[in-house]
């Protein structure tokens, strides 16, 4: 145990020295990284202050960040004709969250148990999976779309939630991520664990999972934020199971008429991931730097 103790301090105390830079360098770094970052604002300012604009400002052209006269009534609309549902809003919020939480549950656990073998462990065809895993993160999830139509069919899943929630589960990111950041794991710590007498899934569940905590924090982000978004596609018919982003998406969809209505739907949308990634921005960072995925 004193050996595990002196592992986990010397990993907690290591520390990354920086490249010296001038003055000069950092100001001009600075002014670029500004940039860019105001850049990529625009569309997040310009959803939210859309959201509060009448109709007769949101066609303006070009498109201005201003609000001359900001209005509730895309909100008032929105809950107006939420009101005319046959289903209430909230059986798809329930939805939503059955879907968004199992789904993402499912794949932190799986791709982290699938990782810590591969990544910590040799075996026959080990290097032969891992390129499996990389050639899989090729395909989009337009092409897999029918496969897994036909393999959530012959398992009679269609129409339930599972449809969506498995095929999510399924993916190699979360494997790829978790396997990148595992391999990082001093191999000191792991037999540290097994000569105090941890069993195999103690040792992935209380040595390696909570030094991988950037990695994972990030596969939840990713995960939440798929399926959060996700419209049930062509695996729900039923109007009972349908999530909550499917409804807005058919609201949207209504007609210049619905613009406003649009717009508010667009900044509820995209204020939950939005928070959840904000919160948890550095573990992101982190996971991307040192698991190789870069983007």
């Amino acid at each position: 145990m004193q050996l595990y103790k002196k592992i986990v301090t010397k990993i907690k105390t290591r520390k990354i020295r920086r490249r010296n830079r001038s003055l000069g360098g950092d100001i001009s770094l600075f002014i670029i990284l500004g940039f860019f970052g105001l850049f990529s604002l625009f569309p997040l300012v310009y959803t939210i202050v859309s959201a509060f604009k009448p109709l007769s400002e949101i066609f303006i052209f070009p498109p201005r960040l201003k609000v001359d006269n900001p209005t509730l009534n895309n909100f008032h609309d929105l809950a107006t004709i939420v009101e005319t549902f046959r289903i209430p809003l909230s059986r798809y919020i329930f939805n939503t969250t059955i879907i968004t939480g199992l789904g993402t549950v499912g794949t932190v656990l799986l791709g982290s148990m699938a990782a810590f073998p591969l990544s910590k462990y040799k075996f026959p065809g080990a290097s032969l999976m891992n390129n499996i895993i990389v050639y899989a993160l090729m395909f989009n999830g337009t092409v897999t779309a029918i496969p897994n139509y036909l393999i959530m069919s012959s398992l009679g899943l269609v129409d339930t939630y599972w449809a969506v929630i498995l095929p999510a589960v399924g993916s190699t990111l979360g494997l790829y991520l978790m396997k990148n950041f595992m391999v990082q794991v001093p191999d000191e710590m792991i037999e540290a664990a097994k000569i105090d007498g941890a069993s195999e899934f103690k040792t992935y569940w209380r040595v390696v999972m909570p030094l991988c905590k950037p990695a994972w924090i990030t596969l939840v982000i990713l995960s939440f934020q798929q399926m959060w978004g996700t419209t049930g596609g062509i695996f729900i018919y039923s109007e009972e199971l349908k999530p909550v982003s499917y409804v807005l998406s058919q609201l949207v969809s209504g007609g210049i008429a619905r613009t406003g209505v649009s717009s508010a739907i667009s900044l509820i949308m995209l204020s939950v991931p939005v928070t959840v990634f904000i919160i948890s921005q550095s573990n992101v960072i982190e996971t991307m730097a040192t698991s190789g995925i870069k983007g």
